[in-house]
């Protein structure tokens, strides 16, 4: 089986707060550490109440200084909403704190709406056309100073931190190819174009000094328990919150609820099987099978798996399980 990584989205569910979901993002970080997953990242999310993860770069410093060997990062960091030098300063710090541990994802979705973008933003007059220009330049900023160089990103320069490109369609997949970054895929949320994406990376790639070959990683919800029944019961808090949000009734991780599937209507049902197409729910056969059928057909280097889950504890059993099958 491929490496294993992990995605966290600080779920904050109901009956919680945002101090909570925090704190069980770092115990969550330190099991999965211990269970040999390779990565750790955090989403830059806004004015979502079910997600405390807004403020990436200083949830990230809670998990750095709380684990010692996972990789730490950003899936991602929505470039649009910051210059390139804040976020080089902000990652370089890290670098600086956690040498060798610390890697960016850029994205060039706004992670919010169009309101809360013009909140964060003061004005909406970049369109994202701008993102491969930022990308470049914040990547600059990472490189060694140059003599009479007049902005420096301090920590940052001559820092380790590799970049990947994150998407959900084809944009990032032909701009991570172009650069010689590594991919990740948002096809936990958005797989329609997953495929399409990975052929054009694949086909596009140009060597880098990053990278000297095609690396694509694939988001993908795994919710494993004791039974695909129980997997399915604690899938429903995901699926609640996802129908919620396409509602515009955003809100807090919901528990979970006997029989969902058979109370929804046509149009919810086809929204999250749309959605959640690649999502893999069940006890250690189903999930097993669908891991191992997963990475064959996508060709994935790696697996970034995300679990909403609402109770905590049930939601770290979920990842050991999930590395104790892909080591069988």
């Amino acid at each position: 089986m491929v490496p294993l990584s992990v995605l966290d989205l600080s779920p904050i569910t109901e009956g919680s707060d945002a101090g909570q979901s925090l704190r069980n993002s770092l115990d969550l970080a330190r099991h999965v550490e211990a269970l040999g997953y390779r990565r750790f990242w955090m989403a830059e999310h806004h004015n979502l109440p079910g997600i405390a993860s807004a403020a990436t770069a200083v949830a990230l410093a809670h998990l750095g200084a709380g684990t010692s060997t996972i990789r730490i990062g950003a899936g991602g960091i929505m470039l649009p909403n910051h210059a390139p030098l804040l976020i080089a300063e902000q990652f370089g710090t890290l670098a600086a704190l956690h040498p060798g541990r610390v890697e960016l994802g850029l994205g060039r979705a706004p992670g919010s709406d169009q309101v809360t973008a013009r909140a964060m933003r003061r004005t909406l007059h970049g369109s994202g056309d701008e993102f491969p220009q930022d990308v470049i330049e914040l990547m600059g900023y990472f490189q060694p100073a140059e003599p009479g160089q007049r902005v420096q990103a301090v920590p940052g320069a001559g820092l380790d931190v590799p970049i990947w490109i994150l998407g959900s369609s084809t944009y990032g997949a032909q701009l991570a190819a172009m650069l010689g970054l590594p991919f990740a895929f948002a096809s936990h949320f958005a797989p329609a174009m997953m495929m399409e994406a990975l052929a054009i990376y694949r086909d596009r790639f140009r060597p880098s000094v990053q990278l000297d070959k095609p690396y694509a990683m694939l988001g993908v919800n795994i919710v494993a328990a004791a039974t695909d029944a129980e997997a399915w019961f604690l899938f429903s808090s995901l699926q609640q919150s996802f129908l919620n949000l396409r509602r515009g009734q955003p809100g807090r991780l919901p528990p979970p609820v006997a029989d969902f599937d058979a109370q929804l209507d046509p149009y919810a049902r086809a929204m999250l099987k749309d959605a959640l197409a690649c999502a893999i729910v069940g006890g250690a056969e189903t999930v097993r099978a669908g891991m191992a059928g997963f990475v064959e057909r996508t060709g994935a280097d790696e697996l970034m798996v995300t679990a909403n889950v609402f109770d905590h504890d049930l939601r770290k059993r979920s990842f050991q399980l999930v590395a104790e099958i892909s080591r069988a």
